[in-house]
């Protein structure tokens, strides 16, 4: 059982000047943009007195911010909460009280099954509000179940453009900025439409504002994310709409900003414009990730991607005619209900053509109120998990050979914390590769120049270069 501090309650919790900060543990899953959704609950609450933890025990407030797309996703969210109902009992027999929010995807999709299922769960509120945490966290004062899984008319992207916006904490010297949220695709296998609404795209301006709070902050690398990012079209201030390239050019404008990425895309947006920014902006780093998700056409049709093997080939052509050393990352789905063995052998065969630098794979899982549930021919799990570990295979070997070709060249390395071992600092490669130098402290927040020596399982290593002008590189 763990141990608590019982003098917390006699010292108080308000967060009111004289008094203790009351403690905010956040633990997320999933995808990007949850880390970003559980930074910005994060700093909503901040005003109201909450401080973070890294001690789920000693915390006040517990928020789960959850993700509907891996397996099993809410049966692993039931199961952190039952933990969490005996920490609370225990915290509230030493006299302090905890409120648990359940909040993300499984919270949207599954809001009154959850107050059902977990009596300690307090609040349930879904992606599109938690911005209301602060008001939502007040009526939990006087309601046992407090639900908020809506589609707000005025929505979490009009809080964050409002007047006064919540202050971002300091973030560390790479940061993820939501640009847009939703999907209007409806893959068949895929849960985002109903649990993050239609596609909705920030506002330029916000964009930008939130961007300079963060290079105040002293970030260096911004991610502009959304489950659809390059369908984003936000509007300008002279009421137009800008593209996604159009946003990245505004972004590299902002002073400090070094690098920017983007993710995760699907090839049906992926507009010559956007192809053309990976040729002409310095700052946007050579790193794509476009899913494709399977190599067969038949499968493609039946999880409704709306395109085709030649036309994603096709594209990976045009985007390498732009930028020839641009790493590629993929997602694939293998199991899919009806996949053949000559549907497998189709995706085995993309991606011997392709060559990814990195890739993401995973076994068709059902998710309910999706159209492919339903479908007939579902595949066997011996079936899935062989041909996951033969893919799986490829891409490793695929990746491990991207980067051993690193060996011998020099990379712009963006420093952002201390390495494994003492005397080693860590950063991130133009290609996302994670690389490890012996060097100081204080050169976390520099970009600077590494001759790569070898590569192991995940990171490279490599030595610095005693040119220090070369620290301000674009990348």
């Amino acid at each position: 059982m763990p141990v608590f501090d019982r003098s917390r309650a006699a010292r108080g919790v308000s967060g009111e000047p004289g008094q203790s900060p009351r403690r905010l543990f956040v633990k997320s899953y999933g995808c990007q943009m949850n880390v970003y959704d559980a930074q910005r609950m994060a700093d909503a609450l901040a005003p109201e007195g909450y401080a973070l933890t890294a001690l789920v025990e000693e915390a006040d407030v517990v928020i789960l911010n959850t993700c509907h797309i891996r397996e099993r996703a809410s049966e692993k969210v039931f199961s952190e909460l039952g933990k969490l109902r005996a920490l609370k009992a225990a915290r509230a027999s030493a006299g302090q009280e905890t409120k648990i929010i359940v909040a993300g995807c499984v919270a949207q999709a599954e809001g009154e099954e959850i107050f059902r299922r977990q009596k300690a769960v307090d609040i349930v509120v879904g992606p599109q509000s938690y911005h209301r945490l602060p008001e939502l966290l007040r009526r939990a004062g006087t309601s046992r179940e407090v639900l908020a899984t809506d589609f707000p008319a005025e929505s979490k992207f009009d809080h964050l453009a409002a007047p006064s916006p919540p202050q971002i904490r300091k973030r560390g010297v790479s940061a993820f900025v939501t640009v847009q949220e939703g999907c209007d695709k409806f893959c068949t296998f895929c849960v985002v439409p109903y649990t993050r609404g239609a596609e909705a795209s920030r506002p330029v301006e916000g964009i930008v504002a939130e961007v300079e709070m963060l290079a105040a902050a002293g970030v260096r690398e911004v991610s502009l994310i959304g489950q659809n990012v390059n369908a984003y079209h936000g509007r300008t201030p002279e009421g137009a709409f800008a593209s996604l390239a159009e946003l990245i050019s505004r972004v590299a404008d902002v002073p400090g900003i070094a690098r920017i990425r983007y993710t995760t895309s699907h090839p049906g947006d992926m507009d010559a414009s956007l192809i053309q920014a990976h040729r002409d902006q310095a700052r946007l780093m050579p790193y794509l990730h476009l899913p494709v998700q399977s190599g067969s056409d038949k499968i493609l049709g039946a999880m409704n991607r709306g395109h085709t093997r030649a036309g994603y080939l096709a594209l990976i052509a045009e985007i390498r005619g732009a930028r020839p050393d641009i790493a590629l990352s993929s997602d694939f789905i293998v199991g899919f209900p009806g996949e053949n063995e000559e549907d497998f052998a189709a995706t085995l065969d993309l991606v011997e053509g392709v060559e990814f630098a990195n890739a993401f794979s995973f076994k068709y899982s059902p998710r309910p109120g999706t159209p492919a549930a339903e479908l007939r021919h579902q595949i066997p799990e011996s079936v899935k998990s062989e041909r996951l570990a033969r893919l799986q295979a490829l891409l490793d070997r695929q990746r491990q050979t991207f980067n051993r070709k690193m060996a011998g060249r020099t990379l712009d390395v963006l420093i952002e914390k201390p390495g494994r071992h003492a005397g080693q600092i860590a950063g991130k490669s133009p290609y996302l590769q994670p690389v490890q130098v012996e060097g100081s402290l204080d050169r976390i927040g520099e970009i600077v120049r590494a001759e790569i020596a070898s590569a192991g399982a995940n990171s490279l290593f490599g030595r610095l270069l005693p040119d220090r002008a070369a620290r301000e590189a674009p990348h």
